[in-house]
């Protein structure tokens, strides 16, 4: 295959993520301790809070403690103490301090493939917290570029392509989320490989289409070095 421009996302495609944040949202159920909702209940008050403070505040583990706070407010059974806050936020932000674990085969395959093609890292999220996790988990030096970014929509991917001066042809996005990662990669009219993990956060589902031919499906990510 001549060169292509590969663009990988960070979060649940080249490292774990997603896991930490259900570790603290099933310690935020067990300290709410709801005499009657159960945990689908309050997860579904609490991805109503996450859907509005996303626009604003965008994502992170900070951003993810002031919407535990927020859910705490609206569903404690009791009145609601400073201390109570500290406490539930405390879960968020103790992601921080997770270790940054790879996903099997991510490092041998991005290793590998930065010597046939060109790479580029292309995450969402609070910028200090993710430039972080991209210094932690040693691929950085595999990278030509890397660029946080607020919202990862059909905007966002022209406007890197075009900054990067990609062939649209030869570019392609690859992560595990349908709305950030495959659907607007391919509504703006690049290529798109799609690496399902098994618990990718339940905001970024989407339906991906069946049989676009600018879609590629592989099971995980070892996949890529049979395709690229």
């Amino acid at each position: 295959m001549s060169r292509q421009y590969l663009i990988f996302d960070a979060d649940d495609t080249l490292w774990e993520n997603n896991i930490y944040f259900e570790d603290a949202f099933d310690q935020f159920c067990e300290y709410l301790s709801h005499s009657c909702m159960s945990s689908t209940e309050i997860r579904c008050v609490l991805d109503e809070i996450e859907k509005t403070s996303a626009k604003i505040n965008g994502y992170g583990s900070r951003n993810f403690g002031r919407n535990l706070a927020a859910c705490y407010r609206c569903l404690a059974e009791r009145d609601v103490s400073a201390a109570d806050l500290d406490a539930v936020m405390k879960f968020a932000h103790a992601i921080l301090e997770r270790p940054l674990e790879l996903l099997d085969g991510v490092a041998e395959t991005i290793a590998a493939m930065s010597e046939r093609h060109d790479l580029t890292l292309f995450t969402k999220g609070d910028p200090e917290e993710q430039q972080a996790k991209i210094e932690r988990s040693g691929l950085a030096a595999f990278f030509r570029h890397a660029a946080i970014v607020k919202e990862k929509n059909e905007l966002a991917y022209r406007e890197l392509a075009q900054e990067r001066g990609f062939e649209i042809e030869r570019t392609w996005m690859i992560g595990n989320s349908p709305k950030s990662d495959i659907n607007p990669a391919l509504a703006a009219g690049l290529n798109a490989v799609f690496v399902p993990h098994p618990r990718t956060w339940k905001l970024e589902h989407e339906e991906v289409p069946e049989g676009h031919p600018r879609l590629l499906r592989v099971s995980n990510i070892r996949a890529l070095l049979t395709h690229f």
